[in-house]
């Protein structure tokens, strides 16, 4: 099973350029993507599809790329990804990061503040509290924030200590897997006809199953009725169906149910327990689904205090020291995060990379255990891993990066980049376009 980055001498690498960062975006970007294409490429071999691992190719301008938008829309505008008070705030002692995108979260922090919803009342109110006070009791109110911590307070950090202990990719509980015939599966769509349940949110999971949709994967997403992600769902909706169920109502549990029965994989990525709350702990999920693959992940660890705590990549890079080491490296005063979600996409696409080696080795007929990721241990890795790639810094998106064909979304005409990665035979490319949230039916195609 995968363990870890596959080596550079490994696979093809071509085009040049690299995120300016104090980490080594551009390189994670780069290991991550091949590590997805390596799996695949022994899945399909595995499959008999070809008879030898095909060659992987990764372009490293386009995976550096595909770590930020990889949509341009043609005479529309996409809605701001981040909530108006969402931002880092000074506080008495440092500086803290809300994050209140969903709006849950914003009402448990203005509620802890005491403060209207604007941005200078929110500024005024944060500089009364002490970083670490103000979010501990944001998280207690059932929101989400982090403080910014060096990356030496983080690993004295309890949870920084248990998330470092942590593999990268946490194996569980093997057992027997018996894989559907998929006889439209081929070397160049090797996961056609696989049956992909994607219960995650903004924005790893979605990656994850956004590249299985890419190589023939028929992937339904399941939301809340109502529920939307502006900003992001024109990146992450690409190539699946959207639809909706309400897993408080009798009726669709049943349809639920049926749904999971027939999946092949099951990606989710709510905050740990979450499954449990609506009667769908483990033990029901392997009773429902015996043969499914499952990968799931969380914000911060699967040990330690914090190993139940909601998070977000801008979050995690607060806590785990990033924006702090960032700040040093930019020489500024306030946090200075990475250019672009690194975390969320490279977990994303590590969390493919472990459906590609579980399903592998069920089809070798080995034991297939379940696979946990977690972003804080993504940033863990991305903390020791050496910056070597090449080129000038990289130049803003061009024509040329993107794929020649208009994709009609569900809110309108634009472009997508070019992909990154090439297994052989098969290129990543995606049936559907990004649709709204619940706007399909909750079946699988065959």
């Amino acid at each position: 099973m995968i363990s870890s980055l596959p080596a550079t001498s490994t696979f093809r690498l071509t085009g040049t350029g690299q995120w300016s960062s104090a980490f080594a975006v551009t390189e994670l970007a780069i290991a991550s993507i091949a590590a997805a294409g390596q799996e695949l490429a022994r899945l399909t071999e595995a499959l008999n599809l070809a008879s030898a691992a095909p060659e992987v190719t990764v372009d490293q301008r386009l995976a550096s790329l595909w770590f930020s938008y990889s949509f341009r829309p043609q005479g529309w505008e996409l809605p701001s990804l981040w909530d108006a008070i969402a931002g880092v705030y000074e506080t008495q002692d440092g500086w803290i990061r809300l994050h209140t995108n969903l709006p849950h979260h914003r009402q448990a922090a203005l509620q802890v503040l005491g403060c209207a919803g604007e941005r200078n009342a929110v500024t005024a109110a944060v500089r009364h509290w002490r970083a670490d006070r103000l979010e501990s009791e944001i998280v207690a109110a059932g929101g989400v924030a982090a403080a910014m911590r060096s990356r030496a307070d983080w690993l004295a950090h309890p949870q920084g200590r248990a998330v470092a202990a942590e593999p990268l990719i946490r194996w569980t509980s093997p057992r027997t897997v018996r894989l559907r015939d998929r006889p439209q599966a081929t070397a160049a769509r090797p996961l056609a006809g696989l049956r992909v349940l994607d219960l995650t949110r903004v924005l790893a999971g979605p990656v994850s199953t956004r590249t299985q949709a890419g190589f023939g994967a028929d992937v339904l997403r399941i939301d809340p009725p109502g529920w939307d992600e502006p900003g992001v769902i024109t990146d992450i909706s690409l190539g699946k169906r959207m639809a909706a169920l309400d897993l408080t109502k009798g009726e669709d549990r049943l349809v639920f149910e049926a749904l999971l029965a027939d999946a092949d994989v099951l990606v989710h990525g709510y905050r740990p327990g979450a499954l449990d709350g609506l009667g769908y702990g483990v033990d029901t999920r392997r009773l429902i689904a015996p043969h499914a693959v499952e990968v799931t992940l969380d914000a911060y660890g699967w040990t330690g205090p914090w190993a139940n705590r909601r998070g977000f990549d801008s979050l995690v890079q607060m806590s785990a020291g990033i924006a702090d080491a960032g700040r040093a490296w930019a020489r500024t005063d306030k946090p200075a995060p990475l250019p672009v979600q690194a975390l969320d996409h490279a977990t994303g696409y590590l969390m493919a990379a472990a459906v590609f080696s579980a399903l592998a080795a069920a089809a070798r007929g080995a034991e297939v255990p379940s696979a946990h990721l977690s972003l804080a241990r993504t940033a863990e890795l991305l903390a020791g891993l050496p910056k070597s790639a090449d080129g000038p810094d990289l130049a803003p998106p061009a024509d040329s990066d993107y794929a020649e064909e208009t994709e009609q979304t569900g809110w309108g005409p634009g472009r997508r980049l070019a992909p990154p990665l090439r297994v052989g035979a098969a290129q990543i490319r995606w049936t559907l376009p990004a649709a709204r949230c619940g706007s399909g039916a909750a079946c699988w195609l065959d």
